[in-house]
């Protein structure tokens, strides 16, 4: 098999929409507000402007069948015929897909957890033991068709079998699915077939998980999966892609394959060592020099160095993204409110695109004919470097000191009794995690507030009362301890980075978190310091409307730090720190104004956990050092929550307890209770309040249902160490759902209790 070599790509792009097209549509869908005809025209408009926009901006090789309706692992287990029998009874195809990825009133949706060390999550797909593998390509034939007819040189991207299968859960005591390999390289050797016979001259599979240590394995089987990829002899030349960090092993096992182009992350992956793998000397490498995870300008100079050592080590060198764009910004060009320096520092989708073009066209004639592009990105390089808003000495000589000393609190066990007697709480209290359904009224409120319709003390009116309806909500359904609903907060981190000096908060920066569910990440460019309290007054607004305690809400800095685009110009850890003294701050003003509990989230823990195992331990290290520098400015009678969410927490288990909060909520609803053993195998001892109402699906679960869970919680941990509580925030549900939920959640406390 030969294929025409490319030279300038990106291994993928968004889909959302620019506008979030495709979120309004698919919403509207699943409202009965959009037709499905309106939906699926948004759907081909989406691709067709997006593989014409990339083709025009001179790539020669354009990534399709990276458009999804909701998540590519959920696609790729529809291709392989791998979703679960409960949404059999679902008879359209569409609508069943949904199903699996939200559940219905009657079906319980798959379990969804982040994709690597991104925020973006990925639906995971379970294999029992009855699972039966067939291939439907449909969906990629059909948009390489459309693809094809629209005169686009299209690439199809497909999730490779390994990770597919290292990705996904067993279940009814099914083996591990990677023993099942075998079963599905006959299919994607069929895949090629039809692929080929449909008109593609590459074909894309997409192993990330090769840059992971989940399998020690991984090299071997990588090589006998594309060996034998490799030997069919009617198929489209073979790229295979890892990405995230270095393949190590991996690499050489690939280049002893027969595929034609191996892509590398050399962002992430800095350190792979190319030159040592003499079979990549007959491949194309893919070079991933342009940062697809980060939104910096990529420094030219540097990369062209690197892009012209790799010639050397292979036949053909391609420019590359580092990985999908899906993780960036569309355009920078849609932010008008930057300073001109920090816009000099920074490129969105449609920047590194043009970068990548830049790169190829600097190898294929010389550093001359892209002369002014370098010369502009020196600049960047230079202004940056300069910029005083990147260096606050007074910041960094506070938390020398703090740390010095040790930032912890006192022995758990007399914190525990000072907040009893503080709080008295039943056994088995019941809260939630923060936020309560954004409804019309807040979003149109914060429109107005936008176009300068109504004033800050009408919103500020109007906010006050909708934290006036959720208290008094709380009360009627019976809670113990209470939040203010966070009306006035557009997102956990940009509510905070909008308040903090050293961040800049996009106003069009979307990006795809899950599903329909979108982000504005803020862009962490300087030291970080607080001006003013950021909560404070909300929280005490709030708790002045009932005599039951109130949560401060507030985000711990590993989670301001992940879902967040990092400065990149020095360790995380000190910027973690940083972040962290001003959640220390305000910790001190919330306890100081009257608040006696006070919840640090931290859902991202697990998120920035490195992908190879020797790396893990320094950075829990750090991670856990920035908690407790966040949390141990407090008294011991004030209680200090934490929340964590979508992991494979088995990794982190050991930092969870040394996190050392006195409550830790925890996501546990669609894993039935599972972490409760990981945590008791370390002989967690503070208190903890596993998820019993899956936040992310429309379902109500019953009272019943609830009931269950909390009497297989109490068979790990005693009542009083146990909490009641939702999976997750309630922001995203509706507040007739959220209602008969925590009704249903309240009966089932107060049911167990008498028995606890």
């Amino acid at each position: 098999m030969t294929a025409q070599p490319f030279t300038a790509t990106i291994t993928g792009s968004p889909r959302i929409g620019p506008r979030r097209e495709l979120k309004r549509a698919t919403e509207g869908y699943w409202a009965g507000r959009t037709s499905r005809e309106e939906l699926e025209s948004v759907a081909a408009t989406l691709r067709r402007d997006t593989w014409a926009a990339l083709a025009e901006a001179g790539l020669d090789s354009v990534p399709v069948n990276t458009f999804s309706y909701y998540d590519q692992i959920l696609d790729t287990a529809v291709m392989l015929g791998a979703l679960p029998p409960r949404v059999a009874e679902v008879p359209d195809a569409l609508d069943r897909y949904f199903a699996a990825a939200r559940g219905t009133d009657t079906i319980q949706p798959l379990e969804m957890t982040k994709w690597f060390d991104t925020n973006y999550h990925y639906i995971v797909p379970e294999i029992g033991p009855d699972t039966r593998f067939s291939l439907d390509a449909t969906k990629v034939l059909d948009e390489l068709t459309e693809a094809l007819e629209q005169g686009i040189p299209a690439r199809p991207v497909v999730i490779g079998p390994i990770t597919f299968l290292l990705l996904s859960k067993a279940v009814e005591g099914a083996s591990a699915p990677i023993e099942r390999l075998d079963e599905l390289i006959p299919l994607y050797t069929d895949l090629l077939g039809r692929l080929a016979e449909a008109g593609a001259k590459w074909v894309q599979f997409d192993e990330p998980v090769l840059v992971t240590d989940i399998s020690a394995d991984a090299p071997a089987l990588a090589e006998r999966v594309y060996t034998a990829l490799g030997a069919v002899t009617k198929r489209p030349g073979l790229f295979v892609t890892t990405y995230f960090g270095d393949p190590g092993a991996a690499l050489g096992a690939l280049a002893r394959t027969p595929v034609e182009a191996i892509g590398v992350d050399l962002v992430a992956g800095a350190g792979a060592d190319v030159a040592a793998v003499p079979e990549l000397a007959d491949k194309t490498l893919v070079a991933g020099v342009v940062d697809g995870r980060n939104v910096w300008r990529t420094d030219l100079e540097s990369a062209l160095d690197t892009l012209t050592t790799l010639r050397g080590s292979a036949a053909t060198v391609a420019v590359s993204t580092s990985c999908s764009t899906l993780h960036v910004p569309y355009t920078l060009a849609a932010e008008t409110d930057l300073d001109d320096n920090l816009r000099s520092w920074l490129a969105f989708g449609a920047e590194k695109v043009t970068e990548v073009v830049t790169l190829a066209r600097a190898l294929r004639d010389g550093r001359e004919a892209v002369a002014d592009e370098i010369a502009a990105s020196n600049a960047a390089v230079a202004s940056r470097k300069a910029d005083p808003r990147l260096r606050n000495e007074q910041v960094r000589s506070r938390i020398a000191s703090i740390t010095s000393t040790g930032a912890q609190r006192g022995d758990a066990a007399a914190r525990r009794e000072a907040q009893d007697a503080r709080l008295h709480l039943p056994p088995l209290p019941t809260t939630t995690i923060g936020s309560y359904p954004q409804t019309s009224a807040i979003r149109i409120a914060r429109a107005e507030l936008r176009s300068g319709k109504i004033d800050k003390d009408e919103y500020i009116r109007r906010m006050k009362s909708e934290i006036a309806d959720v208290i008094a909500l709380q009360e009627q359904l019976g809670l113990d301890v209470l939040v203010h609903g966070e009306p006035e907060r557009n997102d956990m981190v940009q509510y905070f980075a909008e308040q903090l000096d050293g961040f800049f908060a996009p106003q069009n920066g979307w990006v795809q978190s899950y599903g329909s569910r979108c982000v504005r990440p803020p862009i962490l460019f300087g030291d970080v310091t607080r001006q003013h309290p950021m909560t404070v007054d909300w929280a005490t607004y709030a708790q002045s409307l009932t005599e039951k305690p109130v949560k401060g809400m507030l985000t711990g800095p590993v989670t301001i730090l992940a879902w967040s685009f990092v400065r990149d110009d020095q360790p995380l850890a000190d910027t973690a720190n940083q972040v962290a003294l001003a959640i220390r701050d305000e910790t001190v003003d919330l306890q100081d104004a009257g608040i006696a509990v006070i919840q640090v989230d931290e859902p991202a823990l697990r998120e920035l956990l490195p992908l190879r195992n020797a790396d893990k331990d320094a950075y829990l290290k750090w991670a856990v050092g920035a908690f407790r520098l966040a949390t141990s400015g407090v008294a011991d009678s004030t209680q200090i929550h934490t929340h964590l969410c979508y992991s494979e927490f088995g990794e982190v288990i050991g930092a969870i307890a040394d996190l050392d909060a006195d409550v830790t909520s925890i996501e546990a609803a669609r894993s039935h209770m599972e972490v409760l053993e990981d945590l008791n195998a370390i002989g967690f001892s503070n208190s903890v309040g596993p998820g019993v109402y899956d936040i992310h699906s429309p379902r109500v679960p019953s009272t019943d249902e609830m009931v269950t869970s909390l009497r297989e919680a109490l068979a790990a941990v005693p009542a009083k160490r146990l909490w009641v509580n939702p999976d997750c925030g309630l922001k995203t549900r509706s507040t007739e759902e959220v209602t008969a939920s925590l009704t249903n959640l309240v009966a089932a406390a107060q049911q167990v209790r008498p028995d606890a």
